[in-house]
């Protein structure tokens, strides 16, 4: 199942639905019937029958398909000077008469092969303004639906007394769409149900790639937003119908979902409450308030605001990093509470050891942020940097500069320390900033933003970092390239791999953090053991921990390997072993070599020499951070040559990989990306370039008047 929306927990209480199938779900695009999507509709509609929901079927197609019946049977009947005449058009109602036969055979088919009996009602405008039909007709659907057969409405075309039906929007109905809504009303259903051609109501013509899918449609908000493509291929209606019917029917009352008729079991996962399609409900202006800011309003806020951002001096954005950081600690007391609400939340939903661990503010930590912050504060400016300096040509200069990338969405699970990092390099870059953190960190979040923003100046605006509070935001801000510059996820494979696959804004980042460590024959092991215990048991959670210990065959037998293992087993570790470390050990064969425990446990191998150990690094690894442990120099220079990962180490903890410790101030993450930046990504990382061409006139006219030089000029300090 995918997501659920908590606002659609009223459709746990439906029984009675009214289903509109439109013109477009019934036929294909040359006009004849798309017989297996209409046979896959009415499967769902049998289990739904045999679930004990009554449904209501208000089906178009009926004009279209007596149109092509005819033209058919016109063609094969035809003269070829018959057809080298003008062709008439067909009458409309001729074609509603044959072509309503035509759809209810076909329905009454489906419908018998799954043991369905199925009913037509055609219904006119002027039938509604009788009053003794209207009490006939909802005893007739009532007695109906006693019995599980499925009505099936249609506007009768063929005697409507409407002077156009395609043209004349007059009456107490004027389409399928709005009949369908007035059905709804008329037999008190549960829920109304529209099928389209498309996902639901989006912002703007569903072809524009800038338009945006909406979720839960509020009038007072989006009937001034949205701008509609062109009307339905087919039938009379189209989006900008099916929406004024979908008012109409929600503030009258009854919830109206609009989804695809094309994607499979979409009636089903509607009913079971999945996010898809469009709600229209009469409370909907309860559940988001009108004033809140959609995804590219925030996106395009933040980037407004780090242009603000940017036009200060080094010495104002340096102000408002310290002006953070006295806030942090100043309210230090307030986050631990909300973080320790989070801490205990996560306990009671049973979360595992290592994210609780993640998630936990401890003692300390946040002086140690406040401090992170001022260390960031006191690095130099790195925005207007001149990198390279050249002249052109007599006069004419260009400088090579750095500069903020924009936009910055971050995606972060359990950690709120992250939160501090990310917006205090943010800010030191330029940038303008996203967040959206894990569900399990809410209230810590939520309260260290309220702190961060509240200490930004009014001429830059808090709206330079947006807390994105909701996951079904994520995939609307993915779709946001022309305003988001870079995505850096942070988190598990799974939520790595999901956005890199989900966006064409550039991501920067890491799937899996597999460092490895390999203790060579020529290691000093006392050292060995220090730095192997240090790896895995200073913090088993982060991403930089060892998770893979491999071994020269050489140390099989020796005691101080003994005694490493020894000590691991003491401090709680899992020990799992590859084909050879497993049965010489006696320990579990790990499933698999590229695991990430993030906990108290490792994978053990022997390996013949140190190249043995880069062929096992790199067809195991993620491009992490290595570790090679030999006092034998050519060993570690074979190590360092070929080993292809963000960060090797010699000698050195794989914990030392940290944006922090590497001096950055700060990380936003660490990548494995091979573009743009790579290993702990401090500010740096978060900066472009861009060109200043200084002139005194000069023009190209085909170079003639211009003698290059090329030459390169000093940097001023």
């Amino acid at each position: 199942m995918g997501d659920v929306d908590s606002s659609r927990g009223f459709l746990r209480d439906v029984k009675r639905i009214v289903l509109k199938v439109g013109t477009a779900v019934v036929t294909r695009k040359d006009g004849r019937i798309a017989l297996g999507r209409l046979g896959a509709l009415c499967e769902q509609l049998k289990e739904l029958n045999t679930q004990g929901y009554e449904v209501i079927l208000v089906s178009s197609g009926a004009v279209g398909l007596g149109r092509q019946r005819l033209k058919y049977r016109k063609l094969i009947n035809s003269s070829f000077a018959d057809l080298q005449k003008p062709q008439v058009e067909l009458d409309g109602k001729a074609c509603a008469a044959v072509g309503q036969n035509c759809l209810m055979a076909l329905y009454d088919t489906l419908f018998s092969q799954l043991d369905v009996s199925s009913a037509q009602l055609l219904v006119t405008d002027s039938d509604f303004r009788d009053r003794d039909f209207r009490k006939q007709l909802s005893d007739t659907v009532k007695s109906l639906l006693s019995l599980k057969v499925i009505p099936i409405f249609n506007e009768n075309d063929a005697v409507s007394t409407r002077r156009a039906p395609y043209e004349d929007s007059s009456g107490i109905f004027w389409d399928n769409d709005s009949l369908a809504a007035l059905l709804a009303l008329e037999l008190k259903a549960d829920l109304l149900v529209l099928l389209s051609d498309v996902e639901g109501l989006y912002s703007g013509p569903p072809s524009d790639p800038r338009s945006e899918l909406i979720h839960t449609y509020i009038k007072e908000k989006h009937q001034t937003e949205i701008t509609f493509g062109d009307k339905s291929r087919v039938g009379r209606g189209g989006m900008t119908a099916k929406v004024k019917a979908a008012v109409n029917a929600a503030y009258a009352g009854i919830p109206v979902i609009i989804t695809s008729g094309y994607a499979p079991e979409n009636l089903t996962k509607v009913l079971q409450g999945e996010r898809i399609g469009t709600l229209f409900h009469q409370d909907a202006h309860l559940w988001c308030s009108v004033k809140d800011v959609d995804a590219r309003g925030m996106a395009i806020a933040a980037r407004e605001s780090s242009r603000r951002l940017q036009a200060m001096t080094s010495e104002q954005r340096k102000k408002i990093l310290l002006d953070i950081a006295d806030a942090i600690e100043a309210n230090a007391k307030k986050i631990n509470v909300e973080n320790e609400a989070d801490v205990s939340a996560a306990q009671q939903a049973g979360y595992e050891k290592s994210l609780v661990a993640r998630l936990a503010l401890k003692p300390g930590k946040i002086t140690s942020l406040a401090n992170s912050v001022r260390v960031l504060a006191n690095m130099e400016d790195p925005i207007g940097h001149v990198l390279k300096k050249t002249e052109l040509a007599d006069g004419l200069v260009l400088e090579k500069t750095s500069s903020p990338l924009g936009v910055l969405l971050i995606v972060f699970e359990s950690r709120p320390d992250a939160l501090v990092q990310i917006a205090s390099l943010a800010i030191r870059s330029g940038n303008g900033l996203l967040l959206k953190g894990g569900k399990e960190a809410k209230r810590s979040n939520a309260i260290l933003h309220k702190v961060i923003t509240e200490a930004i100046p009014e001429s830059v605006g808090g709206k330079l970092i947006g807390l994105v509070t909701s996951r079904e935001e994520i995939p609307d801000l993915l779709k946001l390239d022309d305003v988001i510059d870079l995505v850096i996820p942070r988190g598990s494979n799974k939520l790595v791999s999901q956005i890199k696959n989900s966006t064409k804004i550039p991501v920067l980042g890491h799937a899996d953090g597999i460092c490895h460590v390999y203790v060579d024959k020529s290691a000093n092991m006392d050292m060995a053991k220090q730095i192997v215990l240090d790896a895995k048991l200073d913090y088993p959670a982060a991403c930089n921990a060892m998770e893979t210990l491999l071994v020269h065959k050489d140390l099989m037998h020796t005691t101080p390997f003994n005694d490493l293992i020894v000590d691991l087993r003491s401090e709680g570790v899992t020990l799992y072993g590859g084909p050879r470390a497993s049965v010489f050990l006696h320990i579990p064969e790990a499933h698999s070599f590229h695991l990430e425990y993030s906990s108290l446990a490792c994978t053990i191998e022997f390996v013949d020499d140190v190249h043995a150990a880069i062929d096992h690094i790199h067809e195991h690894g993620s491009a992490h951070t290595e570790c090679i442990i030999a006092e034998d120099q050519e060993v570690v220079n074979a190590f360092f040559g070929q080993v292809d990962s963000a960060a090797v180490f010699h000698n050195a903890s794989t914990r030392f990989c940290d944006g922090a410790r590497f001096g950055l101030g700060a990380e936003v993450g660490i990548s494995t990306s091979r573009i743009h930046a790579r290993g702990p990504v401090g500010v740096e990382g978060l900066l472009t370039t861009r060109w200043i061409l200084k002139g005194s006139g000069q023009v190209v006219n085909g170079d003639k008047g211009i003698i290059y030089t090329h030459k390169d000029l000093p940097i001023e300090p």
